[in-house]
């Protein structure tokens, strides 16, 4: 209690004062000819306002150079660009490469992490990582192992590290960091392993740990205020992060927070999702076990949560809701506000006001989701903000050990962490989806620290009476919460998205090509085939005074498991081998960066 008295303190001193942001690095990413964060600005936009390559000549595009990272797996995440260096990550065992604009690539240094390959197992859906991330002079990279390292940007050499959690009780790291103000915003995997989520701030100068909020338990462990914070504008009230689940539960509830953070200078809060609970099977967990499947408001200085908005009570179906935050400042309803736009794993694509956590869209972004028939949006009603489950696709109450068939989603979601983007200019969000439904087994299953604690057996395949493929390319319109048009793709769009000031959007595909398409229309532009599936995200920086446009490719993650770790049951991989299989027919491992521009 006396713990949880100090941090509300803090929390109120840090309310009163205006938030004080990193000077230098928010230059850094103002600078559009840069790319110094993974997810190119705080607002998690993806949208650069680099203008050279545009959609009257990016048809004109070519190769201008490449560069291989020398690992055979999922490739996720983007490189960064600060001044005139690159900087490369790779998937397992996360070697980060500093390479020279100003010499053609020249490779500067070079860090290789030594960690145990006992650590791959316990990775849940691919070795990957999501990239490093730049501040005040450093390169942090969050690794597989859950160690969290600066390194010197200009040496490579290693100033700190920390270590964020224990392999051996399945905790791991897929995702990139956050720097905010003097702090590394830091998240955690393992929710197949009974890992109990939690964010970490630690101090950008030297390690050092300033807190951690978990994604459940008491009031004291998730940093939250049973009368301040929020849920739909009404306090949540005492331990609302134990009162939800049976007995000790929580301990090993899952929520884990491998997605993307976003961050709001002006209203110093980081917004980020929690995942799936643990397990898989709902009924070994009743209630709606709170605060996995949630949406957080945190402050940056306390880790004190202002709000929170559970997308998916009680979940079912494993839809994680780790899926990044977009901020945007948007008239709604005849006045400007600050929203919060997000693309759920559940199929349903929800805008809110990120002041105050007010739910004001939650629309279907694929037509085929079925699980459930709306969210209540009445807040008088009972059921406000709840979806409104359909009993014959409800796991538990079909039973255990019974398949329940025809889940629209499957569990990796209609969208996974592949992230969206946004364009100022045309006020439509591109959203690279899953078209992809499953059948869903749960069974009975104990708890061991570190061996897989998943409860349940699936099999994914593409939407039926759809076009044949499993993914679409979208273009959505958040205040109306409709789709404004669909490109179908063959495989899931497993990559990021980029917008840009030239009216192009780019993104890539399962079977390794990157696509740009009219911002306005979604007219195909350009298409180049690269050496591997796409599953990284679409980036672009100007060096010389010339735009380029890069993308890592090597096919992996959940979608491309089977090929990446060469599986063959159609029931490994979490059900996804079976879903992909013929994507072995169209691409073939690779680690390529593959950097475009406009002919001279």
């Amino acid at each position: 209690m006396k713990r949880l008295l100090t941090l509300l303190a803090a929390f109120a001193l840090g309310s009163s004062q205006v938030a004080f942001a990193n000077s230098d690095l928010q230059k850094q990413i103002d600078d559009p000819n840069q790319w110094v964060i993974q997810t190119g600005d705080y607002a998690n936009q993806r949208y650069s306002k680099l203008d050279q390559i545009n959609k009257e000549n990016v048809g004109k595009l070519q190769v201008a150079w490449t560069f291989s990272t020398g690992v055979l797996r999922g490739h996720e995440g983007s490189p960064l660009v600060v001044g005139n260096m690159m900087y490369v990550h790779a998937p397992f065992p996360n070697t980060v490469f500093a390479l020279d604009l100003d010499k053609e690539g020249q490779i500067v240094w070079k860090y290789e992490p030594k960690q145990d390959p006992d650590v791959i197992p316990v990775m849940c859906c691919d070795t990957v990582n999501r990239g490093v991330a730049y501040a005040e002079g450093k390169i942090f990279l969050h690794q597989a192992d859950t160690t969290v390292v600066a390194l010197d940007a200009k040496t490579g050499k290693m100033i700190w590290s920390v270590k964020n959690g224990d392999p051996k009780k399945g905790e791991t790291n897929t995702a990139t960091v956050l720097p905010v103000k003097d702090k590394v915003i830091v998240g955690i995997s393992g929710g197949e392993f009974g890992v109990r989520g939690s964010v970490t701030a630690y101090s950008m100068a030297d390690g050092k740990l300033l807190w951690r909020g978990y994604s459940m338990g008491p009031d004291s462990d998730t940093l939250i205020d049973p009368e301040k914070t929020t849920h739909l504008g009404k306090p949540v009230g005492k331990d609302s992060g134990l009162t939800t689940w049976e007995g000790d539960q929580w301990k090993i509830g899952g929520g884990t927070t491998w997605g993307w953070y976003s961050y709001d200078p002006e209203e110093n809060l980081i917004y980020y999702g929690s995942g799936n609970p643990s397990t898989w099977n709902p009924t070994q967990r009743p209630g709606d076990n709170r605060w996995s499947m949630t949406i957080f408001a945190r402050d940056v200085d306390t880790g004190m949560t202002k709000w929170v908005y559970q997308m998916t009570p009680h979940d079912e179906w494993d839809y994680d809701g780790v899926n990044e935050m977009i901020l945007t400042e948007q008239d709604f309803g005849g006045k400007s506000r600050k929203l919060l736009t997000h693309f759920d794993r559940n199929g349903f694509g929800y805008t809110l006001d990120r002041l105050t956590g007010e739910l004001l869209v939650a629309e279907k972004y694929d037509p085929a989701v079925n699980w459930a028939t709306e969210v209540v949006m009445d807040p008088k009603s009972e059921q406000y903000g709840r979806p409104q489950v359909v009993a014959q696709y409800s796991t538990e109450k079909n039973g255990e050990d019974v398949n329940s068939t025809g889940i629209c989603p499957a569990a990796l979601g209609t969208k996974d962490q592949q992230p969206a983007a946004y364009s100022p200019k045309t006020e439509l969000f591109y959203v690279p989806t899953n078209h992809v439904c499953m059948d869903y087994e749960p069974f009975r299953v104990s708890y061991t620290a570190g061996q897989p604690y998943v409860g349940a057996t699936l099999s994914m395949y593409p939407a039926p009476g759809s076009h044949g493929g499993m993914g679409n390319f979208i273009a959505w319109d958040n205040k109306e919460g409709k789709i404004k048009w669909s490109l179908p793709e063959k495989f899931s769009v497993w990559s990021g998205a980029l917008a840009t000031a030239g009216n192009v959007v780019f993104y890539g595909t399962l079977e390794g090509y990157l696509k740009a398409v009219d911002a306005d229309s979604g007219k195909e532009l350009y298409r180049f085939k690269t050496p591997s599936g796409v599953i990284g995200n679409v980036m672009t920086y100007s060096h010389g005074g010339k735009q380029y446009v890069a993308v890592l490719s090597g096919v992996g993650g959940w979608a491309g498991i089977g090929l990446a770790a060469g599986l063959t049951n159609p029931n490994e991989g979490l059900g996804a081998v079976g879903g992909y299989a013929a994507l072995s027919d169209y691409t073939a491992l690779g680690g390529t960066l593959t950097v475009f521009s406009l002919p001279n």
